[in-house]
């Protein structure tokens, strides 16, 4: 077995550490990295009179990733008191290693995230490679946690109280160049030589180096939490924090707790208060749900679980868009920034040009803000190509078509585009509502037919839902994975239905808040209680930007389509409310300048803001119909996990990591749930069937749980 950590004294009494966790593709902070840096420490202690420093390296292509999420997920209430002390014993090693009174030099040639960075920030200096790929930081709080190696204390400690925040409780990562700017890093080396030729002159120079919080008179920069600047921001931080987290995320509320009580204390017990906070966060449910589902099932789609095995990989070299409007452009843009040509077709000309605009506005901030060459932007838009004929998709092996929910104009552009692409071109609808199958009769090789809805805006949306007709084929199926993929976005892939499962899901959304508002409840509750569910936005704003009239078109598109089949539509109590704001009150929506929200006209003076149409009151509001503040908040999150099990249920979705990705990254479902179905699993199954019956007999039957619902509850089983 080789060592997890390799120890290599030289001719200059200089040791080298590298790390090289066996049978792991990258250093994590799991039990044999604990054991061995106890016993490298040790062996350093006891040889310090020979050893002039120490450099800590790394064997992989990394530096180090960080904590062993396999076993912090697994972490309970009951291992709390165990999981304490071994959290000591991780820092407390680190302390010693920083306490030798030698040189440590931190040589980073690879991403240092989380813990990793962790280690680096207990060594005196720190190099790196200067590669724009590699990444440091803590990005912690994303999965509910808080860096508990130390990396709360040792920040403050080197950027002082306001300049650390954004690290810690935002999970910001930066480059090397931009660390070394913001003081994190002592020097850059070009390549591996440079960068232990630079750590081996750091120690010749430094012969007894110390940290500077460890140097008599050491000071906080820019204060501690008493002096008066600081004390300053911290009145307000507080309300900032819980404006942004809605009170649903624990993690960035209890690193500022640590980062600012440790900033009052000594280091050793900066560290204990540190570790004290670190262990409730890592035992709470929020950190379990978040890792469960932005790690490791997020992990599972980037790797293809759901991709259609037994096909090469296919690179898409050369999409044809139909329609240049918000979605058109934002994909032709995501399909160019990854390399592919793209023919991006509008009636007129002019049109098509506004198209691709677009992705030359986007471009342009990136230049201005140096994050982009001037040469690379051009080269980007030079992949675009405006156009109005239907003969410049020939050579195309991707057409997507992005019009209006209108079944007869898009069966009318893609038949035209299909037949001038390649012969095995797969043909894509980006529809948010009609089925795929009915869209697919418009085209000659139904096989080839697909859904791929974006979402909006498509540069900003990280979620593409890969929809599955009747006869499209697996290969069709991969094909349209590995596109998403090559545009750097994240595929789920789900069986045709009417709606799918993100428009089908959001749909309960937005109809459940217009039907408590048609209740009487009032307008304002509404939106707040859905905020702070975990809702990026409340049902009545949304409903402003999707516009009603849509919404109502939606709704007129689908009565035609069952009426055809001999079926109706199911009734709500939201079309109520969607056919008075539309009919009677004239308010469509945000477009149009009026809808449940005032907007301010366009040459409004700066700083106007929308806000609730004062007249909601008069018009709904009832003060007899009022209901608690947690049964609004439930039924908003309730019936968007009910919809997801009945789309389970019908074999829309085939996944649970599908489903809950999906519903975060497609919808805004509450992040801290881990998505529409962990939120009945943290809830609890049993207890979940128990409220949404209650919520039934209040609020209307579409909150009965669904059998499969029922029978997981029977056999004691989650999803």
């Amino acid at each position: 077995m080789t060592d997890a950590i390799r120890y290599e004294k030289g001719q200059d009494n200089i040791v080298v550490l590298t790390m090289d966790m066996p049978g792991q593709s990258a250093n994590t902070m799991n039990a044999v990295y604990r054991e061995a840096m106890g016993k490298i420490v040790e062996r350093l202690e006891a040889e310090k009179d020979s050893i002039a420093g120490v450099i800590l390296t790394s064997a992989k292509k990394t530096f180090f990733a960080g904590g062993d999420l396999n076993e912090l997920i697994k972490v309970t209430k009951a291992d709390a008191p165990a999981f304490y002390q071994m959290i000591l014993n991780i820092k407390g090693q680190l302390r010693r290693l920083e306490c030798l009174g030698k040189p440590v030099v931190a040589a980073i040639n690879g991403a240092a995230l989380g813990g990793g960075w962790e280690i680096a920030l207990a060594c005196h200096h720190r190099i790196a490679l200067n590669n724009s790929s590699i990444q440091l930081g803590l990005p912690e709080v994303t999965l509910g946690l808080l860096p508990g190696g130390g990396g709360v204390v040792r920040m403050v400690r080197i950027l002082g109280l306001e300049k650390a925040l954004p690290y810690l409780a935002e999970g910001k990562k930066v480059r090397p160049d931009a660390a070394l700017k913001a003081g994190l890093i002592h020097e850059l080396a070009a390549d591996s030589d440079e960068l232990l030729a630079k750590a081996r002159a750091f120690i010749a120079a430094n012969p007894t180096a110390v940290q500077p919080w460890d140097v008599k008179g050491y000071k906080i920069p820019g204060g501690t939490p008493s002096s008066p600047n600081v004390a300053q921001m911290l009145a307000i931080a507080p309300s900032v924090l819980r404006d942004k987290t809605k009170g649903c995320f624990p993690a960035p509320e209890k690193i500022m707790c640590a980062a600012v009580e440790g900033a009052q204390v000594d280091f050793d017990t900066a560290q204990i208060i540190e570790a004290r906070y670190f262990t409730e966060l890592t035992t709470g449910q929020v950190a379990k749900n978040m890792i469960g589902t932005f790690w490791f099932q997020l992990n599972e789609i980037n790797a293809g679980g759901s991709r259609p095995q037994g096909f090469a990989p296919y690179v898409t070299k050369k999409v044809g868009v139909l329609g240049a409007g918000m979605m058109g452009a934002g994909i032709a843009y995501v399909s160019a920034v990854a390399g592919i040509d793209v023919v991006l077709k509008d009636i007129s000309i002019e049109a098509a040009e506004k198209g691709k605009d677009y992705s030359a506005k986007l471009l342009d901030k990136k230049v201005s803000r140096g994050q982009m060459s001037a040469e690379k932007r051009d080269g980007i838009l030079a992949r675009i190509k405006p156009t109005v004929s239907d003969t410049d998709f020939e050579g195309c092996d991707l057409i997507i078509e992005a019009v209006f929910e209108d079944r007869d104009l898009k069966a009318k552009v893609t038949a035209a585009a299909e037949s001038a692409a390649l012969a095995d071109a797969v043909i894509a609808s980006n529809t948010s509502t009609l089925p795929i199958t009915g869209l697919a009769t418009a085209v000659q090789k139904q096989d080839k037919f697909i859904g791929l809805h974006f979402f909006s805006p498509v540069d900003k949306m990280p979620l593409v839902e890969i929809i599955k007709g009747e006869h499209t084929s697996d290969e069709t199926m991969a094909r349209g994975f590995d596109y998403v993929m090559q545009i750097k976005k994240t595929p789920i892939v789900v069986n045709d239905s009417r709606g799918f499962f993100t428009s089908r899901v959001f749909g309960t959304f937005t109809n459940e808040g217009l039907a408590m508002l048609g209740e009487g409840v009032s307008a304002a509750m509404i939106e707040n209680e859905a905020r702070k569910a975990g809702m990026p936005v409340g049902p009545l704003a949304i409903s402003d930007e999707v516009s009603m009239s849509l919404m109502n078109h939606i709704r007129q598109q689908t009565i035609k389509d069952l009426a055809a089949e001999g079926k109706q539509i199911p009734e709500h109590p939201a079309f109520a409310v969607i056919d008075m704001m539309l009919n009677e009150y004239k308010r469509p929506g945000k477009a149009a300048g009026a809808g449940f929200y005032d907007y301010p006209a366009a040459g409004a003076p700066a700083g106007g803001k929308k806000h609730l149409w004062p007249e909601l009151k008069a018009r709904f509001e009832k003060a007899e119909a009022q209901i608690s503040q947690e049964d609004v908040r439930d039924r908003i999150l309730f019936i968007q996990s009910i919809e997801t099990v009945r789309c389970v249920e019908e074999g829309v979705l085939k996944s649970v990591a599908d489903a809950n990705i999906g519903s975060i990254f497609g919808i805004g479902f509450a992040a801290w749930t881990g998505g529409a179905l962990q939120f009945i699993n943290q809830y609890g199954v049993q207890d979940f069937v128990a409220r949404a019956k209650y919520l039934a007999e209040q609020y209307g039957e579409r909150f009965l749980p669904p059998a499969l619902l029922l029978e997981k509850a029977a056999k004691g089983e989650t999803f």
